[in-house]
């Protein structure tokens, strides 16, 4: 996995975060839901970038 790729994927996660901390604060249900979806799709891809990397090393 590309350096890049851990980095946007990191600020993908922290954005997630900060989306469902705003909705929990202001009890915004949409927000708080967008924000964990975002967290989801980062840690998907995070996911998806350790298989890669698993089938490169062999």
């Amino acid at each position: 996995m590309g350096l890049d790729d851990k980095i946007d994927n990191a600020a993908e996660k922290m954005a997630g975060k900060a989306k469902e901390a705003t909705g929990k604060a202001t009890d915004d249900e949409s927000l708080r839901t967008e924000g964990q979806m975002d967290q989801a799709k980062a840690d998907l891809k995070q996911a998806g970038e350790k298989v890669k990397d698993a089938f490169r090393k062999d």
